[in-house]
């Protein structure tokens, strides 16, 4: 299943991009999660875009951050 990235990252306060509405923990984590879980996130996006709409797109993902939510996959 493809991506929902948009390319367009940026973080806000609480790690969800503003680009695609993934959870920091979500992005780090598509390449290994399973097509039933890809579609699960994919279910909840129209939701989160709703809510998040005219949020800030001002962090970006820092090494830091996907070294940290990449660990948490483990």
């Amino acid at each position: 299943m493809h991506s929902p990235c948009v390319a367009k990252c940026g973080l806000n306060d609480d790690d969800f991009c503003m680009g695609c509405f993934r959870h920091i923990n979500e992005i780090v984590g598509w390449g290994k999660a399973s097509e039933e879980r890809q579609q699960q996130i994919w279910a909840q996006l129209p939701e989160r875009k709703a809510v998040m709409k005219g949020g800030n797109n001002f962090h970006t993902i820092s090494r830091e951050k996907w070294l940290a939510a990449e660990g948490k996959l483990d």
